[in-house]
């Protein structure tokens, strides 16, 4: 599952969001209601989808549980703000030190894939949890119930301190 880790650039998104949270999972939703509309963005850079969601900045993980809630976005990398479709808004993603897991099979598998990396790999590791946004980079190719399917997961990262907070 682990992958890499890699220094990410800032990025331009343009997409739509909703307020969410496990147990109010408006997913499908969001992604129905953005998909036809992606045709609008004609400055899109490659073919990739960025799930991205945000939390509180004061959220400890430890604490997360299924109502727990976050902003998700559906969204595609643009070079530009230019010319924005009124149906859509725009979202800088911050750099930043990410470890990077692909996720293999549907999306239904997911909670797997996460209690590998929140429960084993984070623990091991040298790093922690960073406040900045988690998301997942789906291709096109990507089908949420093909057991075929993959995605990567990023989740942001800095070095571990000895008063760690998160």
């Amino acid at each position: 599952m682990f992958n890499r880790i890699e220094k990410l650039q800032e990025k331009k998104l343009l997409g739509q969001s909703l307020k969410m949270s496990l147990l109010e999972n408006r997913t499908f939703e969001l992604w129905s209601g953005f998909m036809p509309l992606r045709k609008q963005v004609n400055n899109q850079m490659g073919n990739d989808l960025f799930s991205i969601q945000v939390y509180d900045q004061h959220l400890n993980f430890k604490d997360f549980n299924p109502s727990t809630t976050f902003t998700k976005w559906a969204a595609v990398e643009v070079s530009d703000f230019n010319n924005i479709p009124e149906t859509l808004n725009s979202y800088v993603l911050q750099g930043g030190l990410y470890a990077i897991f692909i996720h293999k099979g549907p999306s239904s598998s997911f909670p797997k894939t996460a209690q590998y990396i929140f429960g084993q790999w984070l623990p091991a590791s040298d790093y922690e949890l960073d406040n900045r946004e988690h998301f997942e980079l789906i291709s096109e190719n990507s089908k949420a119930n093909d057991p075929a399917s993959e995605e990567e997961v990023w989740i942001p990262i800095r070095a571990k301190t000895n008063n760690s907070q998160q």
